[in-house]
């Protein structure tokens, strides 16, 4: 059938929003109407080039939620009318880090960026000419009309908006975790989150909800600090600096028990001031993504080894899609996480290029493409 979606041709390129031809679903897939999707920066890396892919063009989007249109009898018993949320990263449910209950690692994820479908080097998607298209996660949730892996999607009840449900594919899910899963808060804790946008917003609720005493917010922009406290935050600074003297003060002179660093592009020196920020056995979660070529942090080995310090990477926050988004969207149902709170703004798909420009120039929470 017939779809729209928002492309690149190249890399660095530009988003372009053109019609594309979908292929009806398999046995193994699910052809899902998009409601809603979230404007992540991660999207940007690919449109500068920071992260190449394997197909162009490429249609992106990784953060979404629908309504199925076409569905085979299968074994999640997805049907026709279901309400899903799109995983950013798949879940086979077999491998040794899904049956590990690790599924953020999930061995389908080495095909996330290469574009064709994870099983038979097949595209789902192409152009009018009949050029084949790559599927951002093997999902895409820049197009109107997606079809994808039963793997790639969770069911969700009906009662819950999809456009805030669709956050919790990426976003949420990936800052919440990198607190409660990969930093471990714990009660009391001193917590710093250094950038405060879609995934930093949502570190500190999850340093928040799992008990921290002082959670401090960095960011240079006043706008998102003063969102901070909206999500958690008991103090905002500009910089890591007052971030790492804010923390000492709380902790008798020893540092943050944990630092995330959720800002849009990591950059090496970013990493040290986390790793230095923290105290004896504290840990640092790096949740950013930075340019794949980039080798190398000017940390200290002296206290990463005699201060028994952790420097510790998280993808999509620890968690395990298929069981972590119901959770997640149980606490925004009882109050407990703020999801409307998120979006800045919504935008039309072909609003696309407007969304990340204000992404980019720190005008957003989080932005979301409203396809209705």
């Amino acid at each position: 059938m017939r779809t729209r979606g928002a492309i690149i041709r190249q890399a660095p390129g530009e988003l372009e929003v053109v019609d594309l031809d979908v292929d009806d679903p398999r046995p193994d897939e699910v052809q899902v109407e998009l409601v809603a999707s979230g404007l992540c920066h991660s999207d940007d890396h690919h449109v500068k080039g920071d992260i190449p892919v394997g197909t162009y063009p490429f249609a992106l989007g990784h953060e979404g939620a629908g309504i199925v249109t076409k569905a085979f009898p299968n074994s999640k018993g997805i049907e026709e009318g279901d309400h899903v949320v799109f995983t950013a990263i798949p879940a086979c449910g077999h491998c040794r880090w899904c049956a590990t209950g690790r599924q953020g690692l999930c061995d389908l994820a080495a095909g996330i960026l290469a574009g064709p479908r994870f099983t038979d080097g097949t595209y789902r998607l192409h152009t009018e000419d009949g050029t084949p298209v790559g599927q951002m996660c093997g999902i895409s949730t820049f197009v109107r009309t997606t079809t994808v892996s039963l793997g790639s999607v969770v069911k969700i009840d009906q009662d819950i908006p999809l456009d805030k449900a669709c956050l919790v594919g990426c976003g949420v899910s990936t800052g919440w975790g990198s607190a409660v899963n990969s930093a471990e808060v714990e009660p009391g804790d001193t917590v710093i989150v250094m950038g405060i946008g879609g995934i930093g917003a949502n570190a500190l609720q999850g340093a928040m909800h799992a008990g921290a005493e002082n959670i401090i917010a960095v960011d240079p922009l006043s706008f998102k600090r003063e969102q901070a406290a909206v999500f958690g935050a008991t103090h905002a600074v500009a910089s890591m600096e007052e971030a790492t003297e804010l923390a000492k003060q709380f902790t008798n002179g020893q540092g943050a028990d944990s630092t995330i660093i959720t800002v849009g592009v990591a950059r090496p020196e970013y990493v040290a001031q986390g790793l230095a920020s923290v105290r004896k056995a504290g840990t640092c979660v790096v949740t950013s993504v930075g340019d794949q070529a980039e080798i190398g942090a000017p940390i200290s080995m002296f206290e990463l080894t005699l201060h028994q310090k952790r420097l510790q990477g998280s993808v999509f926050g620890a968690t395990n899609g298929n069981w972590d988004i119901k959770r997640l969207l149980n606490l925004y149902r009882d109050g407990l996480l703020k999801l409307d709170e998120l979006v800045t703004r919504s935008y039309t798909l072909d609003e696309v290029g407007q969304g990340y420009r204000d992404l980019l120039d720190g005008k957003n929470i989080r932005g979301i493409i409203r396809f209705d």
